[in-house]
C-alpha cells in the first residue's frame, strides 16, 4: 500500500512511536518525575480520499481511514489478509453476540424533536443494536484489530504479547464490550468494577470468561478506584484494553467509525445539522467523533464540522470545569499543565447516567481541542432532565436505550440549539 508510513505522535510532548517496533499504547514520556504532561498518542492523519466502498462491516468500509489497516499494508498483509482477520474476529462475534459489527442506523427523529420542542430537525444513531448494545466495542475492535495484525505480520511490537492478559476498567458497557471482543480472540480478560455494577452485567462478564475484580474506594484515595486498580494491572505487564486514550493510543481510533458513517449519511440525504450533542464521562466518544469529523471535513465530505457540544451531568463535570479553566489559555501550554485543568472530581458522584461519572474525563483535551474548532462548549444537566430525555426517548424513537445511552440528547433539552441536531443513542437499557 502506497503512503507514508504509520506514526503515532504525542499531543502533549511530541514523541513519535512506530507501531510496528513499539506498542502505541501510553506514551514513553509519561510517567516521569514531576512530569504535568497531558500525554496521549494520536495516529497520523490517514492519507488518500474518503472510503466509497459500501462494504456492512465498518472496519471494511473504512479500513483505509485506520491505522492498523494502513499498518498491515505496510507490513506486507494484503488487502485480503485484512478481510480474513475481521471476518474471523465477526464470525467469532455473531457466535458469541449474535451480532458482528455494523453500520448502525442513522433517522431523523420529527416525532421526538416535537416532544422535545426542539426548533430545528433532529437526527440520531442508534449504537444500541451494535455489538455488545453499545458504541465501547467500536474502540476495542481498533486495539484488537491492531494486536491481531501484530501477530499475523510477525512485527516486533507483538513479541510475547499473547503472553500479556487484557485489563479494562468499567462500570458496564465498555466491561462487556471488552469481554465480548476478548472472547471472541480467545484472550484472557481482568475486569475492574464497582460494587455498583449492575447484576446482569457482572453475570454476563462471568459468562464471557472475564475475570472479575470489584473495587472499592479507599480511604482517602482520590480517583477512580477502579481505574486505579487498572493502571497497576498495567504497570505490571497487562495491555490496557480499556476506552481512555491516555492509556491507549488506539482506543479512540476505532469509535471514529461512528462519525464516517455519520458524514457519509449525512452527504447523501444533503443533510447538515448545526450541532452534535455527546455524552461524555471519560471522553474517548467525544474525542473520536471529533477526530473523525474533522477527517471527513478535510477529505471534502462535509463542508464544515457540526458544533460540538459536550454533555456531562452535575453530579460529576471534570469537563466543563477544565474548558472554563482553560478558555484563555493556547491548547499547546494547556496540553503542557495537565493538573491545572484536569484533575479527579473531588467528591463520589452518582447519577442515573452513572456511565459518564468518570471521575476525570481522560480526553479532554482532544474535546476542549474540537469544541474550539468547531464554536462548541459543554452543556451541565440535572437528574430530572436526564430521566426525561431517557423516557422521551423510548416513548418518541422507539429506542430502549439506557439513561447514559441518552445523556447527549438530555443536553439538547437543557440547552436547546437555534438549528438542526445530532445525537448519539448508545448502551441499551439493561
Amino acid at each position: 500500500m502506497d503512503g507514508p508510513p504509520v506514526r503515532f505522535t504525542c499531543h502533549g510532548c511530541g514523541a513519535v512511536v512506530d507501531p510496528a517496533r513499539a506498542l502505541p499504547f501510553r506514551c514513553p514520556g509519561a510517567g516521569r518525575p514531576g512530569d504535568d504532561v497531558d500525554h496521549v498518542l494520536v495516529p497520523d492523519a490517514p492519507p488518500g480520499e474518503f472510503p466509497a466502498g459500501g462494504e456492512e462491516d465498518p472496519f471494511l468500509r473504512y479500513r483505509s481511514l485506520l491505522s492498523p489497516y494502513r499498518l498491515a499494508r505496510e507490513a506486507g498483509l494484503s488487502d485480503g489478509d485484512w478481510a480474513e482477520i475481521v471476518g474471523g474476529l465477526d464470525r467469532a462475534l455473531v457466535s458469541l453476540d449474535g451480532r458482528g459489527f455494523r453500520v448502525t442506523p442513522m433517522r431523523e427523529q420529527s416525532a421526538l424533536a416535537r416532544a422535545a420542542g426542539l426548533e430545528g430537525a433532529l437526527h440520531a444513531k442508534d449504537e444500541t443494536g451494535n455489538v455488545s448494545g453499545s458504541h465501547k466495542a467500536r474502540h476495542l475492535m481498533g486495539v484488537m484489530l491492531y494486536l491481531q495484525v501484530l501477530e499475523r505480520a510477525g512485527l516486533p511490537a507483538g513479541e510475547s504479547v499473547r503472553r500479556r492478559r487484557l485489563a479494562i476498567a468499567s462500570c458496564g458497557n465498555a466491561a462487556l464490550a471488552a469481554a465480548v471482543i476478548a472472547r471472541a480472540a480467545d484472550w484472557p480478560l481482568d475486569v475492574f468494577i464497582p460494587p455498583a455494577a449492575s447484576p446482569a452485567v457482572v453475570r454476563r462478564l462471568g459468562d464471557l470468561g472475564a475475570a472479575i475484580t470489584v473495587c472499592e474506594r479507599r480511604p482517602g484515595e482520590v480517583g477512580d478506584p477502579c481505574y486505579l486498580r487498572f493502571a497497576e494491572a498495567v504497570a505490571v505487564g497487562a495491555i490496557p484494553f480499556g476506552v481512555q486514550g491516555s492509556a491507549n493510543g488506539l482506543a479512540v481510533e476505532g469509535a471514529r467509525t461512528i462519525a464516517f458513517e455519520m458524514a457519509g449519511w449525512m452527504r447523501d440525504e444533503q443533510v447538515a445539522p448545526g450541532s452534535l450533542f455527546v455524552q461524555v464521562g471519560g471522553g474517548a466518544l467525544a474525542s473520536a467523533l471529533a477526530q473523525g469529523f474533522g477527517i471527513a471535513v478535510a477529505k471534502g465530505v462535509m463542508p464544515r464540522l457540526p458544533t460540538l457540544v459536550a454533555v456531562q451531568t452535575q453530579a460529576c463535570a471534570p469537563l466543563e470545569r477544565a474548558f472554563r479553566l482553560s478558555a484563555d489559555v493556547p491548547l499547546a501550554d494547556a496540553a503542557r499543565h495537565r493538573s491545572r485543568f484536569m484533575w479527579p472530581w473531588e467528591t463520589a458522584p452518582s447519577s442515573v447516567a452513572d456511565g459518564i461519572l468518570d471521575d476525570e474525563t481522560y480526553d479532554w483535551w482532544a474535546i476542549v481541542e474540537g469544541m474550539r474548532a468547531s464554536v462548541g462548549r459543554p452543556v451541565v444537566v440535572g437528574e430530572e432532565t436526564l430521566l426525561r430525555a431517557q423516557a422521551l426517548v423510548q416513548a418518541h424513537a422507539g429506542v430502549r436505550a439506557s439513561a447514559t445511552g441518552t445523556s447527549g440528547f438530555a443536553g439538547a433539552l437543557a440547552a436547546p440549539p437555534a438549528g438542526g441536531v445530532a445525537v448519539v443513542l448508545s448502551g441499551v437499557e439493561r
